[in-house]
């Protein structure tokens, strides 16, 4: 997007953040907050944005509800970045049908809630941008990792092809597959904050929140020329 199309529409787009009250999310949200968004940030928790609302993503009719608020007060969601989500380590042996449904329901099911309450007004607006977050995890596994990773690559799956229905008809979808980020998501004993584990990045440290929200605003404002696209900051961790 040229520069000038940038300040002529900043301050007068609203973009909607899930997961915003901490992380990755919290980052985007204050990001977008910088060139003059309106955000509003839809979370379990109360969020540092303009507007603040509480739901739980996998439930789509208290998603709807919060796009239908968020319309209300700010306006039409002219961009969505779906954040949302959480993390935890399991052999698969572990890993029994309660924490497999609800890693894919508030992975993939999240993503898909927000995506279809905010893309009808989208589409008649023939204009609108979609960033989810997936994961590296999504493209390279990880040892105790399958339900996490499972449901990060549905994502990517779910970008792709929603890419392609809607390109056509205004709106643009891509996704952002962060490696092991630098937020209270990883704990302190993490194996992915361990000496060896950085030594083996070719950058040797963590991602930071603030790169991803660089990664996302870049989508958002510069690169209209992606089109159901992954984009990758993980220091190195998959090449």
């Amino acid at each position: 997007m040229r520069s000038t199309d940038i300040e002529t529409r900043r301050g007068t787009q609203v973009a909607l953040v899930t997961g915003a009250a901490s992380g990755i999310g919290a980052a985007v949200a204050s990001r977008l907050n910088e060139p003059g968004w309106n955000v509003a940030g839809l979370d379990l928790r109360e969020s540092d944005t303009e507007l603040s609302l509480i739901a739980d993503v996998s439930d789509p009719e208290a998603v709807h509800a919060a796009v239908e608020r968020v319309k209300r007060e700010l306006g039409a969601v002219s961009l969505l970045v779906t954040v949302a989500g959480h993390y935890e380590m399991y052999p698969v042996s572990e890993i029994g049908p309660e924490r497999w449904r609800r890693m894919l329901s508030v992975h993939l099911g999240g993503t898909r809630n927000a995506c279809i309450a905010v893309l009808p007004d989208m589409l008649a607006a023939a204009h609108g941008t979609i960033i989810t977050i997936s994961s590296e995890l999504a493209l390279g596994g990880g040892a105790n990792d399958a339900h996490y990773a499972a449901a990060k690559g549905a994502v990517i799956g779910f970008t792709k092809s929603l890419a392609v229905e809607v390109a056509s008809r205004g709106v643009r979808v891509n996704s952002v597959a962060p490696g092991p980020t630098d937020t209270p998501l990883l704990d302190p004993n993490s194996p992915w904050r361990a000496a060896d584990f950085l030594a083996s990045l070719p950058l040797r440290r963590l991602v930071t929140p603030e790169e991803v929200a660089a990664t996302v605003l870049f989508l958002a404002e510069e690169g209209d020329f992606f089109c159901g696209q992954v984009l990758s900051p993980n220091a190195g961790a998959v090449i």
